[in-house]
């Protein structure tokens, strides 16, 4: 792994009904934070973890061009459309990328409101599409940890604790291999790439299962003892509760 790259930051669930996504995602056992309303139009609900996060986003109606890309996307349907490296030093980050061969763009500084909490600000190092078939992939630096993961709503009725894995579906994973090395990825073969599901921790099964059924939901159980929900009850990407 590269020095400047620590690990998944978080996973983006793009959805097309933002208020539905947060009634399925509630039902699941998550707390939600507030809504988030960003400057280009999109809206968000974040599942904070201990050191990573979902974001659910959905599109304003008239996308402007910087969301060409996950447009297009939901044109096709909900998922997971990016994905978001952890970095303590963006700048520094994509140095390393660029070392590697990896042509990204450069460091962008962006911030957002919080409501009651002042501005939350980060830097992106934004990938080419062509990098990660079916998704996009960036870089994140957060400056403002202490508003981003409040004690409140790391706390989730069905003990969800953070990001274990992330399953891709690629017709090629060795194209993936270089830039997610060393990370907790798990590569399968399918002619369509995609971010296929996302293992969640949890802290107590037994009390993820109750959770999940009253929810409405019936859960799979897989051969380890794990929950699965399906990508079309979870809003395009499957969850898997360890």
């Amino acid at each position: 792994m590269r020095k400047h790259i620590r690990g998944f930051d978080h996973a983006v669930i793009l959805v097309r009904d933002l208020d539905l996504a947060q009634d399925t995602y509630r039902r699941l056992g998550f707390t939600l934070t507030p809504r988030g309303f960003h400057s280009l139009g999109s809206q968000n609900h974040c599942i904070m973890f201990g050191r990573d996060y979902l974001e659910l986003m959905a599109l304003p109606a008239a996308p402007p061009a910087a969301f060409q890309y996950f447009a297009e996307f939901l044109a096709r349907g909900e998922g997971a459309g990016a994905l978001a490296l952890a970095s303590d030093d963006a700048a520094a980050a994509y140095a390393e990328l660029a070392q590697s061969g990896i042509s990204a763009e450069p460091p962008l500084a962006l911030s957002r409101p919080v409501k009651d909490l002042g501005e939350a600000r980060f830097t992106l190092v934004q990938l080419p599409p062509a990098q990660t078939p079916g998704f996009r992939t960036f870089v994140c630096q957060h400056h403002t940890r202490d508003i981003v993961w409040r004690p409140e709503y790391q706390r989730h009725p069905i003990g969800a604790t953070g990001i274990e894995s992330v399953s891709i579906a690629a017709s090629d994973p060795d194209l993936y291999t270089s830039l997610f090395d060393k990370l907790p990825v798990v590569f399968s073969r399918a002619p369509a790439p995609a971010v296929t599901a996302l293992r969640i921790g949890v802290t107590d099964r037994a009390r993820a299962a109750e959770i999940l059924e009253r929810g409405g939901f019936s859960p799979a159980r897989l051969a380890d003892g794990s929950l699965a929900v399906s990508a079309g009850a979870a809003h395009g990407v499957a969850l898997i509760f360890s």
